[in-house]
């Protein structure tokens, strides 16, 4: 079986990656924008950094700026709608994940309108036709959204969020600027910053991943490690690194999959609302100490990322054990509280373990899993 990998067609990286948007709008004959964003990336001017420089080009653009953390259906239907009324031909995506998986929808939906209902897109649809053209400007370090074949939405009706795989979706050119991200809060930094973290770990060791894969995740692992704590801080350096770690996850981990930690925060997102990278995060150490008897070497590999003495030369179990203690002690050393007592209702429980279990990420886990794993996974971050 061949192994695939989809990537940008196009991406520019460092300070000052913005400026060339308008270089490629020109270059691709687009005639007007589509900018979606939130509404608070629009109050404190990070999206006016893009929008400003359509305007002294002379580049018409529609913004559509409501768009929601955890992004719910309405969203989607609402952004096709003002799409259409504009009179668009690309779209620029300016935000964190919600608003890059809300304009994979969009553009989704505009060229295989047979999928309008938004819940037909969930899991692999069979879509015929590339998605409207998806400029992305990421502005957290983060979900890669901008460099992935995936995206999630929330399904508020019924209390869930479901994940969409399309090679249609991918964006033709990622805008991956650090000093986009800069207004970032370090509470925000710190969960982006983990969520990256949990798609390299779990790339890492998914059931998919082989040499190629590897390489991208293992180097991700590398620079989030030394470089996290350093964003959270707000220096400079590490914010730089943070935005191309995160990418870097992304090139991996959107061709291989993740696994059940993902699928968990899924679910604590679509019950509770629960930002996506503090759920990830709040779950990692435990989802790793499940699946370590199933990763062979690897964790030796983690461990070593984050400089663990000794980590090619003492036994497998305490290098295991020491790759888990790292990542935990990164968790808390940028402010992540990792339980879930306050958050998590004892009635909720079976309900959240058998919605993860079916969650789309779920087969990825390298460890079989059962609804009572997930549910013990769940209780031991609410003692």
């Amino acid at each position: 079986m061949a192994n695939r990998f989809v990537l940008n067609e196009t991406s520019y990286h460092g300070a000052g990656a913005i400026k060339e948007i308008v270089p490629e709008i020109k270059r691709r004959g687009f005639k007007k924008a589509f900018v979606a964003s939130d509404p608070d990336l629009v109050k404190f001017g990070v999206s006016g950094k893009v929008t400003s420089l359509l305007e002294e080009a002379g580049i018409p653009y529609a913004l559509y700026s409501n768009i929601q953390p955890n992004p719910p259906i309405e969203n989607v239907k609402a952004g096709v709608e003002c799409f259409k009324e504009n009179g668009c031909d690309c779209i620029i995506a300016i935000g964190g994940g919600s608003s890059v998986d809300t304009a994979k929808a969009i553009g989704i939906i505009n060229t295989n309108p047979e999928f309008s209902d938004v819940r037909s897109l969930e899991g692999v649809a069979d879509t015929k036709n590339p998605c409207t053209p998806i400029l992305a400007v990421p502005t957290t370090a983060g979900t890669a959204a901008e460099v992935t074949i995936n995206y999630v939405i929330t399904d508020p009706e019924n209390k869930r969020k479901f994940v969409c795989v399309d090679v249609h979706d991918i964006p033709v050119v990622a805008f991956v600027d650090p000093e986009m991200m800069a207004s970032m809060p370090a509470g925000l930094t710190a969960a982006t910053g983990m969520d990256a973290l949990t798609h390299a770990i779990e790339g890492f060791i998914t059931a998919g991943a082989w040499e190629l894969s590897d390489m991208f995740h293992l180097k991700a692992i590398q620079m989030i490690a030394k470089n996290l704590r350093g964003a959270v801080k707000n220096e400079a350096e590490g914010r730089e690194a943070m935005a191309l770690a995160q990418y870097i996850a992304g090139m991996g981990f959107s061709n291989v999959g993740l696994g059940v930690d993902h699928s968990m925060a899924h679910t604590l997102s679509a019950y509770y609302n629960m930002p996506h990278g503090k759920a990830c995060a709040t779950l990692l150490p435990t989802v790793m100490a499940y699946n370590a008897p199933v990763t062979g070497e690897k964790y030796r590999d983690i461990a070593a990322a984050f400089d663990v003495e000794g980590a090619y030369t003492m036994p497998l179990e305490e290098a295991r054990a020491a790759a888990v203690a790292a990542v935990k002690k990164l968790g808390e050393d940028v402010g992540i509280n990792m339980s879930l007592k306050d958050v998590v209702p004892m009635e909720d429980v079976d309900a959240l373990s058998a919605d993860a279990l079916k969650d789309a990420c779920t087969p990825g886990n390298p460890r079989p899993v059962t609804v009572e794993d997930i549910k013990e996974m769940f209780l031991s971050l609410m003692r």
